[in-house]
């Protein structure tokens, strides 16, 4: 039998040459050394990381905004945060593929979270859609991290359903007036902007007539009230929008063309969702788990359960991690399907629930308690089970919205559906 995933990725760690397909397809495709690239961000993240933030990495505790702007800055320092833009924009024009690359490895490293919101969204849809002036503007602030950015897309009653949004820009003298409330909004309350979709038009076709605008979250008129979910975080919140001028510079692109920016932005964001850098590391944590706890006196690892359990997991987070590559490097070949992204959602939120699904019936075994205070630092007389522990039942319980954020996996499959029947 050949070496596991786990197996083939501690040995490149020590630099063996393995038989590994989803890295030999890479590596043939891509225009540049991707092994020597890998090892590259692997050593970055073993000397580069701050000793606080690598502590904190090693219990999966939740990083605060001042360390995730931090360690972006380092990233920034490389040239890797915005390698993916163009050249004349501050970025290195990378490809898909380089980029895949780097996030499955800091994903794998447990590095703070890049902000998607500010890199990954809207400075690509401002390159592509924005004026120089919004473009001279607002890029420089996402490079350096100066300038947190919210998504403003989801409302109580359009959700993965955009083209039902109701929140309504009027037309003024000098700009717009805008109400409405978006929730569910991501670390709003880190934010100092949000680009918002907005409904600018009441049309026939629900995907016509809604437009983006930049709103500064200072402005008079917006209240950033806090969600309150079952893993006792902070990481989502309401956002009520009553009377908010907007001046009209903020217009991105022209009126109308919100949804086309939406798509734009979807489509990245479900590639990255696929999260196959978390789900080495939740399979890692798996298998440490299963060597510590016993049964009948023996080790869970032992178990042929366990093992038959483990090894279908192990196949599908092979199959995952092919799949996402080869639709890396279709895309930079200029191959796209239009059901990839969802496949890809589907399969990386689903798989990610299903290890975590089985660590926590490894830690429930010697008393499930989850003690969120231990996320944010050290706790009095330690957490139950190791220092660990609380975070990866955070892991556990977070990883429920995945299958929900970025578009529902119900209406992924819809999507699936339409276009395979062509209706």
């Amino acid at each position: 039998m050949g070496a596991s995933g786990l197996e083939i990725d501690d040995r490149l760690d020590h630099g063996e040459k393995i038989d590994d397909p989803a890295v030999e397809r890479a590596a043939a495709a891509a225009s540049f050394d991707a092994s020597a690239f890998r090892q590259e961000v692997r050593r970055f993240c073993r000397e580069c990381m701050p000793a606080d933030i690598a502590a904190m990495a090693s219990k999966n505790q939740y990083f605060d905004r001042e360390q995730r702007v931090r360690w972006q800055r380092l990233l920034a320092d490389t040239g890797w945060f915005t390698a993916h833009w163009p050249r004349a924009h501050g970025g290195q024009d990378w490809g898909h593929l380089q980029r895949l690359i780097l996030i499955e490895e800091l994903e794998r490293a447990g590095t703070p979270w890049i902000a998607h919101f500010g890199v990954s969204f809207i400075g690509p849809v401002l390159i592509e859609f924005g004026s120089p002036e919004q473009q001279q503007h607002y890029l420089p602030g996402v490079i350096n991290s100066d300038t947190w950015w919210a998504q403003g897309f989801s409302e109580p009653g359009a959700g993965s359903d955009l083209g039902s949004l109701a929140t309504r820009a009027v037309r003024e003298a000098g700009g717009y007036r805008v109400n409405g409330q978006k929730t569910w909004t991501t670390m709003a309350q880190w934010a100092d902007m949000m680009f918002c979709l907005v409904r600018t038009e009441q049309t026939q076709r629900r995907s016509d007539g809604i437009s983006m605008l930049l709103i500064d979250l200072k402005s008079p008129g917006v209240t950033v009230r806090p969600i309150e979910t079952y893993d006792a975080c902070h990481h989502v919140n309401e956002v009520f929008l009553e009377d908010v001028f907007v001046p009209a510079e903020n217009l991105v692109g022209t009126e109308g063309q919100g949804w086309a920016m939406a798509r734009f932005i979807v489509e990245r964001e479900r590639l990255l969702v696929t999260e196959i850098g978390r789900a080495h590391r939740f399979l890692h944590e798996l298998h440490a788990l299963a060597a510590k706890v016993c049964d009948g006196g023996k080790p869970v690892s032992q178990s042929p359960s366990f093992r038959r359990r483990a090894a279908q997991l192990e196949v599908r987070y092979q199959a995952l991690r092919a799949t996402v590559y080869a639709a890396a490097i279709a895309a930079d070949e200029g191959r796209h399907h239009p059901v990839d992204p969802s496949l890809l959602k589907i399969r990386g939120s689903e798989l990610q629930q299903e290890i975590l699904d089985a660590v926590i019936e490894l830690i429930e075994r010697s008393g499930l308690a989850y003690q969120s205070t231990a996320l944010f630092g050290d706790i009095d007389g330690g957490s139950r089970g190791g220092a660990h522990i609380p975070g990866l039942i955070f892991d556990h319980l977070h990883s429920r919205l995945t299958s929900i954020y970025g578009g529902s996996n119900e209406i992924q499959r819809g999507i699936i559906a339409k276009a395979l029947l062509q209706v």
